[in-house]
Order: structure tokens, then sequence, then C-alpha cells
């Protein structure tokens, strides 16, 4: 078990709470209770820390290499492809942060759209290291890159346009709340609100794919918290708020 700690880059506890928690067994137990690890156990090994790499949770790991559909290899080229993707997010936030230096120290002159293509590539990478595995696994690689490239060729008018509709639809939610009717007035405004906003990023919309961005936010903490933290509740209301207003599509 050192000898394997030690290869991978991560302590013997570690390895320790990996086997108690289910995620990553050894191949055998010796006599002298030293735990033994095998060719599988080593690429599991490595299939853990790529996921932990991307931010996933070791509850979600588990969920996926435990899975009887978990295909290894499959994993692995998806791996590689996020890590290409990272890797070119990287490149174009270096350049411009060097870009941003040469013309502070008056070599060049930045546009505006310049500047503000370098915070649009940090937002997708952000979003990318949060949520990317979920939401790719949940819409496909397809839809998520088609997402990133509407948010990288908004104009930062268009982007001040979508923030503005966001905060609108915080507004509608919370007179909406006050009155604890999601299929109300001013809580199916901002379920509209939300539609607007989606589409955006999406560039199509769907009543099924709304409603379920919407339980996503009561099913996935961190979604929960962004939206609570204007007030408590807020999530689980939008979700009926929206799956009220997405009901009158069917």
């Amino acid at each position: 078990m050192q000898k394997l700690a030690k290869l991978a880059g991560i302590s013997a506890r570690t390895l320790r709470y990996y086997d108690e928690f289910g995620i990553l067994k050894p191949a055998r137990i010796n006599s002298s209770g030293y735990r033994i690890y095998g060719r599988p156990e080593v690429d599991l090994l490595q299939q853990i820390l790529f996921y932990r790499e991307l931010g996933l949770s070791l509850e979600n790991i588990k969920a996926i290499v435990t899975s009887p559909s978990f295909d290894g290899t499959k994993a692995l080229r998806t791996h590689h492809g996020r890590l290409l993707a990272k890797r070119e997010q990287l490149d174009r936030l270096i350049s411009n942060v060097e870009k941003t230096l040469a013309e502070r120290e008056g070599r060049i002159t930045m546009s505006d759209t310049e500047k503000f293509e370098g915070f649009k590539q940090k937002m997708i990478e952000d979003n990318e290291q949060a949520y990317g595995t979920e939401a790719r696994g949940k819409y496909g690689d397809e839809a998520v890159d088609r997402s990133n490239k509407q948010l990288m060729n908004m104009t930062e008018e268009q982007y001040a346009a979508v923030q503005k509709m966001e905060e609108d639809m915080f507004a509608s939610l919370a007179e909406g709340m006050k009155t604890g009717d999601p299929a109300g007035e001013a809580a199916q405004l901002a379920a509209d609100l939300h539609r607007q906003w989606l589409t955006f990023f999406w560039g199509s919309y769907s009543p099924e794919a709304h409603a379920g961005v919407a339980q996503m936010y009561v099913d996935d903490e961190r979604f929960t918290a962004y939206y609570d933290k204007r007030g408590a509740g807020l999530a689980r209301f939008l979700r009926d708020a929206v799956h009220a207003y997405t009901s009158k599509s069917n």
C-alpha cells in the first residue's frame, strides 16, 4: 500500500479511506494485514484521481466507477478531451493576461472586446471545473460546447442584458415567494425570465429540459446553495414555478 501511495502521490491514509468508502478495494489482504493492490486497482485509482482533478466529489466518482456500464477506456478518452479543452482555456487566459500586462506597460492597446474575452474564458473554465462533468453527462458534450461557444461570442452589451435578466428573475421570485404561489403571476414571470436566460445560452429550448434543469437546482446542493443564498427555499420555489410553467406546454 505504501508503494502505491507513493507512486500515486497520495497518502496511505487516503488509500485506506478509499477502501473504507468502498470506492477502491485492495485485491487482497495478506496474512500480515497489508493491503495488496494489483493492476486493475492501480488503473481504477488512476481514474479516481482523474475525476478528483476534474473537481468531482467522491460520492459522484463512486457512482460512476461502480456503475455496471462504466467503461475505463471510454472514460480515459473523455478525460483526454477535457484536459485538452482545459489546456486550450488556460492558453487563452495566459495570452489574455500577457496582453493585459503589455497594455499596462504601454506596449500595446487592448480593445474592450479583448479584455472581456479573458473574463468570459475564466467564467467557462470555472463552470467546467464546478459542473462540467455532470452537465456533459446529463446533456452531452455537444450541448455544453454549444453553450460555451454562445458565451464566448457574447458581446459585452449582451452579457449585461443577460445579467439584468437574471436579476429581474430573482426579483420576481422574491415577489412570488411572498404569496407562496409558484403558479402565481410573479412566479410565472420569473419562470419565463428563466426560460429566456437559459435559451440565450442554449440557443434552443424545450419544456422538458427546462423542467430538468429546475429539478437539478433542488437535487444538487451546489445549485441549491447558489439560489438559496438569495433567500431560503428559493431553489425549490423556482423549481415549482418552472414545473408549473412547463406543464402548460405539455
